[in-house]
């Protein structure tokens, strides 16, 4: 078990959300806490950097998003990530830096790093 541990399998000094993984030893400890970890951190997120849209969507002025995606909240998306036609992120995500999400990708419940 030990290779699926969390020191395996994220760099936690190249995401956002490092906080979240503190006290965790494997990946699913993590999804009962996204929800709330998004909007602690996406209110304390930079406004130079971050837009806030909708209900509780921050969106890094550098990301790229298709107007034919749907995003619902929370969530946050990272700067340089793409999200593109026909992608859908469906609540508690944080998409994170140069990610891509395309077409008929669903996504949720996740950090994508």
């Amino acid at each position: 078990m030990e290779e699926i541990e969390i020191k395996y399998l994220v760099d936690l000094k190249e995401t956002i959300a490092k906080k979240i993984f503190e006290n965790c030893t494997f990946g699913w400890e993590v999804l009962p806490k996204i929800g709330e970890f998004i909007l602690e951190l996406g209110n304390s997120l930079d406004q130079e950097k971050f837009n806030k849209i909708g209900e509780n969507i921050w969106i890094a002025k550098t990301a790229k998003i298709a107007p034919t995606s749907c995003i619902i909240g929370p969530c946050i998306i990272d700067e340089k990530a793409e999200i593109r036609h026909a992608a859908f992120i469906r609540g508690n995500v944080i998409i994170g830096k140069e990610a891509v999400v395309r077409k008929c990708n669903r996504i949720e419940k996740c950090h994508i790093v």
